[in-house]
């Protein structure tokens, strides 16, 4: 589990095929003690388990669903990447449950640039579209935002200088693929409600009615 707070931004130093999927090196510098061999770490907000680690990264293999399910099979060899490790059971949450399960990968559509902010306007899936709400959570590439706007088949995040100048959210540009989780407690009451039966913007509608 992670919060979808960046830790470090490493670079993919390379990409071998293996047994239909690949294996992955990644460079980068964490803080704390060393990845450990069996430890989940998130990699653009794809959860991997860690293969091999030294002092300067660490290996993870991809299967070939996660290579056909996420952008991590398209990323340059050395190209820039979002690296968090899990969470303690102490640890403060600052961002929002990030369980690093890719739903999909989207493009981005637009990018705004207002002084140091970042507006970013990512394509929305239409099957996850019930999942994403205004002012609700939702990560790309591993980064916990806070939704801005939705539109019928897009939604916008505004990306603070922080978040910029410590992930790969700078980098992206118009068409980029990005990996995409909704937050998971939209997809437990959406589950909860039954497709169909009623959509969350009732649903919060209706809590806003009686805590007024």
């Amino acid at each position: 589990m992670f919060s979808g707070l960046v830790e470090a931004v490493g670079r993919l130093r390379s990409r071998t095929p293996r047994s239909g999927g690949a294996r992955l090196e990644v460079e980068c510098a964490l803080a704390g003690e060393p990845l450990r061999h069996g430890e989940s770490v998130a990699v653009n907000g794809v959860c991997l388990t860690v293969a091999a680690s030294g002092a300067h990264g660490f290996a993870a293999d991809l299967s070939p669903e996660t290579l056909s399910r996420t952008t991590l099979g398209r990323v340059p060899v050395g190209g820039r990447v979002n690296v968090e490790r899990a969470l303690r059971v102490t640890d403060r949450l600052g961002g929002h449950i990030v369980l690093g399960h890719v739903d999909a990968t989207a493009a981005v559509r637009a990018v705004q640039l207002l002084e140091a902010f970042r507006v970013l306007r990512v394509a929305l899936p239409p099957a996850l579209a019930p999942e994403v709400a205004e002012k609700g959570s939702v990560a790309v590439d591993g980064v916990s935002l806070t939704v801005a706007a939705v539109g019928g088949d897009w939604f916008e995040v505004a990306v603070i200088p922080a978040t910029l100048e410590g992930t790969t959210l700078k980098d992206r540009r118009v068409g980029d693929l990005v990996n995409l989780e909704t937050d998971v407690l939209a997809k437990y009451v959406r589950r909860a409600l039954g497709e169909g039966r009623a959509s969350l913007e009732t649903v919060l509608a209706g809590w806003g009615h009686a805590e007024g």
